[in-house]
């Protein structure tokens, strides 16, 4: 063979062509056996035998993870089914706790409306337990203390005449002999109550709501004389207007039948010069006037002043007011007092309307006094006495 493959140059010149020997043809399996070595086979045969065990490996790890993505979505769904109906048992389970809480706190209204029940019953059964006896000298004692508090509270003797009455009136029907000295001290107290004469408030509000009623119509002193001058010339003017038909009647029977009417013009000009002779007199007489002043201050009262004083009238008669009512004796006294000596000083005392005003203050102050109401202090003694207390 290395005659065979040796190279062209190395072979020698010849004169002459000369045919090429036949080159001899080999057995294949002379010529694989001369060119592999003999592991060849074996590696290719490892080499598939990896190849298929990595494919079948490859394959199987494939089908596992496929498996496994199955699984996981399996679980996933599974998963998300439990987490909804975890949610669906939270939320009613909250509900139901809810409705647990709002009906342990409805037992618990109730448990409590039980128990002031048992205890109303049982006060209601020591009550019926008591003798009757005992029943009306408790029921007649808390009456006239709650009527006490009552008459301190609005001042008025009312409510414990009115408690003392009802408890005569019990005594009366209950017929008891061990009460008669109850009875007799019930009928002391009452006599008692009866004699202290109490402020009646009320009246004496509306007699101050009259006064400052009554304050926008007072005349005031500044302007008297002109409203006494104008109600002269009114009354004047009424004076002639009632004696103007009498005078005409008798004219018209004085007065021949032909010159009626020449008498009844004469009338009408008699009654016109007599109506302008008045009004000219009265004119001249109120160029002239003679005044007695007592109080310079009251003249030089300005009109918008006066509206001031009156609104500051009616501002000291509200206080008087809410002083009454709220049983300040001494404050009420002190605005009266103000209120009618501003009234004496400042408005015509010889008006009805200024007087009347006067007046209604003058018996406000008079009863606007601090009255204390006695204590039924035998009848609750008595009392005390009767039930052995």
């Amino acid at each position: 063979m290395s005659d065979n493959t040796s190279s062209p140059s190395s072979m020698p010149e010849a004169a002459a062509p000369v045919a090429p020997p036949p080159i001899p043809v080999a057995a294949p399996a002379a010529v694989a056996g001369a060119k592999a070595p003999p592991w060849v086979p074996a590696l290719a045969a490892g080499l598939t035998v990896l190849s298929v065990a990595a494919l079948g490996l490859a394959w199987q790890g494939q089908t596992r993870l496929k498996e496994l993505e199955q699984e996981l979505v399996r679980r996933q769904g599974l998963s998300q089914g439990e987490a909804s109906e975890a949610r669906t048992l939270a939320r009613q389970s909250q509900d139901l706790t809810r409705d647990t809480a709002a009906k342990v706190a409805l037992l618990e209204a109730r448990l409590a409306e039980v128990a002031l029940q048992r205890g109303q019953l049982e006060e209601l059964i020591q009550s019926m337990s008591r003798s009757r006896d005992e029943n009306v000298i408790v029921d007649i004692e808390s009456a006239l203390r709650v009527a006490l508090q009552q008459a301190g509270i609005t001042g008025s003797a009312e409510p414990l005449v009115a408690a003392l009455r009802q408890a005569d009136e019990r005594l009366a029907r209950h017929k008891q002999p061990r009460l008669e000295g109850v009875r007799r001290a019930v009928a002391r107290d009452l006599d008692r109550v009866k004699a202290v004469s109490v402020v009646d408030v009320s009246t004496l509000a509306i007699k101050l709501d009259e006064v400052v009623r009554l304050l926008d119509e007072l005349p005031m002193l500044s302007a008297a004389d002109k409203t006494s001058e104008a109600m002269a010339v009114r009354q004047a003017r009424v004076e002639r207007a009632a004696a103007k038909p009498a005078r005409t009647a008798s004219a018209a029977a004085s007065a021949p039948a032909g010159d009626g009417l020449l008498a009844q013009w004469m009338g009408v000009a008699e009654e016109r010069w007599r109506d302008l002779a008045s009004h000219v007199w009265l004119e001249a007489k109120s160029l002239l006037r003679v005044t007695r002043i007592d109080h310079p201050e009251a003249m030089l009262l300005a009109p918008e002043q006066a509206f001031f004083l009156r609104e500051n009238l009616k501002l000291r008669l509200l206080n008087a007011r809410l002083a009454l009512l709220s049983r300040q004796f001494d404050t009420a006294q002190a605005d009266l007092r103000d209120t009618q000596s501003l009234l004496d000083r400042y408005f015509d005392a010889r008006s009805r309307k200024v007087a009347s005003a006067s007046e209604l203050l003058r018996q406000v102050a008079g009863q606007a006094r601090q009255v204390n109401v006695p204590r039924p202090d035998d009848t609750l003694a008595a009392l005390l006495a009767a039930g052995g207390r």
